[in-house]
């Protein structure tokens, strides 16, 4: 058994090392940042739904602006939202960020895997580093994480096919799974598709090839016959269709709009740049479904920055390949059994030092200490909950979803990111209002709005003008938000701001209230 080992321990070159060590990366920087508020609460909350009542909620019941809407989007992410709540169920965030972490890091092992056979462990490695490098603003919590694994089976299973017909059995399953979690599903139609018709030219035209493209047109078809297997059957397509022609989707969501020169958009165009250069000499040496793969998803990640991360990950194995070529590996290489075995055991105790319930040991900065991003305004809402003061509650867009999860029924949202649920004429009010425009505070009395809570971050001017403005009094305020009650008027019962300047609210541990400001005195526990 010992000399096994060794022999396994000797075997290893530092070029495997190095391919082992870019995965342990993946984990380790996916686990150790915590949970965003944009989206990934209010997909917690309709799989909380889901889970208890049995079944997909149809229409919006979190916010006061659209109650009663349809809303369509909910049977597209399904799944994934049952399984997020699920795990949240079980072991709370830190067993969410837990298995995002490993679907994350599986999904960039099978496009290793993919790059590994197609040139060898350190190209892999580094090809595999390009693509995390361009997926990186993408790995938040939410749906999208299941796409990416799905599309990683994808990529595996087309290059598996070159080999095996038994490879056809991954897409019906991988469909399946990326059907009902996330609405990208047509990239992997289009990962097949562009690889048969490269295949079939190649084949039947110019004679390049002598396989036949015959189980690529199965796979097609196998994977095209899954998209029907979710709620909506193959009328998902007109979803797809409805939510490309959304005004308010091409207007608000920077996602969809092409990437800019920041650093996610200088990254992609230097690589777009760098791939062009390495692959310039060597593009007639390549197959035609791969010139293909790439120019469309060169163009995706042009015209959209969601098609930014799904072209690293087309791009990899090409890029081993050349890389390969370019700056082949010496063979026979191999480590020293004792140094190998304290590099792994370095790596390992990196993972376990970064599992989501060892990371409060961390000194990390505050973005990124505990499983909560700082952002979300947990202690703003733990607060409405405890001294309910009366709605309807006017609020920054970031701080939607945490509302959805935690404040519901109690206080209905103004708007959240669900963006396309709400018109352009609520987004309008909402924009006009949080830029502080000369007419904010009528139109947050057309909504009969008697609470704000505001982020100082995204919001400043409405912070400054709420503070100027005598008709408000702040209730409570820390580092992420402050909350501010309208004074008199209809909102509740009419006394309630006076009860609370005459008698204090009570600030939980952190909430604090700048002196000299209107209400600092009154704002302690009486």
């Amino acid at each position: 058994m010992r000399i096994h080992s060794h022999r396994f321990w000797g075997s290893l070159a530092p070029a495997h090392l190095m391919a082992l060590t870019v995965l342990v990366g993946i984990f380790v920087f996916v686990s150790t940042h915590p949970i965003r508020p944009h989206d990934f609460w209010w997909h917690l909350a309709v799989g909380r739904e889901i889970l208890r009542t049995g079944r997909i909620p149809t229409v919006d019941t979190f916010s006061y602006t659209r109650a009663g809407s349809p809303y369509p989007s909910y049977a597209m992410f399904w799944l994934a939202e049952g399984i997020l709540y699920g795990l949240y169920t079980l072991g709370g965030p830190a067993l969410v960020v837990f298995v995002h972490s490993l679907i994350i890091t599986i999904a960039y092992g099978l496009i290793l895997w993919t790059a590994w056979e197609a040139s060898g462990p350190r190209a892999a490695a580094l090809g595999v580093l390009f693509a995390a490098a361009l997926g990186i603003d993408d790995w938040n919590v939410r749906p999208q994480a299941f796409a990416f694994l799905a599309g990683a089976l994808f990529l595996r299973g087309l290059v598996g096919l070159e080999r095996s017909r038994r490879w056809l059995w991954i897409f019906p399953p991988g469909m399946a799974l990326w059907v009902n979690t996330h609405g990208s599903f047509p990239i992997g139609l289009l990962f097949i598709g562009l690889t048969l018709v490269g295949r079939v030219i190649e084949s039947w035209i110019l004679r390049k090839r002598a396989m036949s493209p015959g189980r690529y047109f199965l796979a097609f078809g196998l994977a095209f016959l899954t998209t029907g297997l979710n709620p909506r059957g193959f009328g998902v397509y007109d979803y797809l269709a409805m939510m490309a022609r959304n005004p308010v989707i091409q207007a608000m969501v920077p996602e969809w709009a092409p990437p800019g020169l920041d650093r996610h958009g200088l990254l992609f165009y230097a690589g777009l740049v760098g791939m062009g250069i390495l692959l310039a000499q060597a593009v007639r040496s390549l197959p035609l479904d791969q010139i293909l793969l790439l120019a469309v998803f060169a163009l995706l990640g042009v015209r959209t920055s969601r098609g930014i991360v799904w072209f690293g990950m087309v791009t990899a194995p090409i890029l081993a390949a050349r890389i390969q070529t370019l700056w082949p590996e010496r063979s026979g290489r191999v480590g020293i059994p004792a140094l190998n075995v304290l590099f792994v055991g370095l790596l390992g105790a990196m993972v376990l030092a970064a599992l989501p319930w060892f990371k409060a040991r961390w000194p990390l900065p505050a973005a990124k200490a505990g499983l909560i991003s700082a952002e979300t305004p947990v202690a703003a809402t733990a607060f409405l909950l405890q001294e309910r003061p009366p709605g309807p509650l006017f609020h920054a867009l970031s701080f939607g979803s945490y509302l959805i999860w935690a404040a519901q029924p109690d206080y209905p949202v103004f708007v959240d990111t669900r963006l396309e649920l709400y018109p352009i004429t609520i987004w309008e009010d909402y924009l006009a209002i949080s830029a502080a425009a000369p007419d904010w505070e009528d139109r947050l009395a057309r909504y009969g709005v008697c609470l704000l809570m505001l982020s100082p971050v995204e919001q400043p001017a409405l912070v400054e003008a709420v503070a100027r403005s005598p008709r408000w009094m702040r209730l409570y305020q820390d580092e992420v938000a402050s909350i501010w009650a309208r004074k008199g008027g209809s909102c509740g019962d009419g006394t309630a701001a006076i009860r609370a300047s005459s008698s204090g609210w009570r600030f939980p541990k952190g909430g604090k209230v700048k002196p000299g400001a209107e209400g600092a005195s009154k704002g302690l526990s009486p």
